[in-house]
């Protein structure tokens, strides 16, 4: 990866709706080249898609937690079970798997707290293998979605 493949990441980090005439403009790169480093980029999975970021409360999705998860044991056979029965949970929009106690952390958003505690209650708190659970509430977010220090 060049200097030139750096700005076309870090370009699109800031705004994925860039035009390929626009990109190559602000790279300062001819277009063909530009878009043959994008397919490249693309097709090698360092730019693995594109989205739009929506902001939650503007979608109704005002109530935030952090939930910590401790399983039972972390067999391999337990983890892959957790791991896919996480992946079916569309209130957690990231979730990562933790080096000690806990295993894991789960960023969960939802209508409001009501719909998080039925959430925890139904979903959460009978996923395979959960030793304990621990929640924190959102107050505010400070850092969301920082594209990448390239």
């Amino acid at each position: 990866m060049d200097a030139y493949d750096q700005k076309i990441l870090a370009e699109l980090q800031k705004n994925g709706r860039l035009s390929l005439t626009e990109l190559s403009e602000r790279i300062g790169l001819s277009l063909s080249p530009c878009q043959r480093r994008m397919r490249a980029l693309e097709q090698s999975g360092v730019i693995s898609g594109y989205r739009a970021m929506i902001s939650p409360a503007a979608v109704g999705l005002n109530f935030s937690a952090i939930v910590f998860i401790t399983l039972r044991d972390a067999s391999s056979s337990m983890v892959r079970s957790f791991d896919a029965a996480l992946v079916d949970i569309p209130e957690v929009v990231s979730a990562d798997r933790l080096f000690g106690d806990p295993d894991y952390m789960l960023h969960i958003v939802t209508k409001d707290l009501d719909a998080f505690q039925a959430l925890y209650d139904q979903h959460l708190a009978t996923l395979p293998g959960v030793l304990r659970l621990s929640s924190t509430l959102v107050m505010k977010s400070i850092v969301k979605n920082r594209p990448l220090a390239l």
